[in-house]
């Protein structure tokens, strides 16, 4: 075994993760809370908007439409991701798709004026939210083959170990 590690190519685990069993939780997910979002707004989520004050009612559009539109974002790449995983299209055709949809970035912050006022299912619900847009941001950047600086992104197992490895066979 003449080979040094430098002299071998470099094998990508990411696309492997996001193919893995635990996509398919991932996907059940999204697709469930997506679903749930959907009821919460047509009936309970309506009838409690209502009731708000004005400022809280304002705080209740812009919340509901950014988790409303985070959601469809997240929903794109997981049909484009089980899409590949299933063999129906090509992972570079995904690629470009997933182009296609830009991401909007999660706020730094929540809050405002009204936010404390607003239901608390859709506040649950926008935080559910934003744990699955972290979630799929971290597989997206392993499926591009890129590990994340765990700095920037919550502590996470399998980032955590990724960056790990890159650590160790980085010369």
């Amino acid at each position: 075994m003449s080979e040094s590690l430098n002299d071998r190519s470099a094998v990508s685990i990411g696309p492997r993760i996001v193919a893995s069993a635990g996509f398919d939780v991932l996907y059940r997910e999204g697709m469930t809370l997506i679903e749930q979002v959907a009821a919460y707004l047509d009936t309970d989520g309506r009838i409690e908007s209502r009731i708000l004050s004005r400022e809280a009612s304002f705080m209740y559009a812009t919340e509901s439409m950014r988790l409303t539109t985070r959601l469809m974002q997240l929903a794109s790449w997981l049909l484009l991701q089980r899409a590949v995983n299933e063999g129906e299209i090509s992972r570079e055709n995904a690629r470009s798709e997933k182009e296609k949809v830009k991401f909007s970035a999660t706020p730094s912050e929540r809050g405002g004026p009204g936010y404390d006022d607003l239901p608390g299912a859709l506040r649950d619900f926008i935080d559910k939210g934003d744990r699955l847009f972290d979630r799929v941001m971290q597989l997206d950047l392993l499926e591009r083959g890129a590990v994340p600086d765990a700095i920037e992104i919550h502590s996470n197992g399998i980032v955590d170990q990724m960056t790990r490895l890159q650590s160790a066979f980085k010369r």
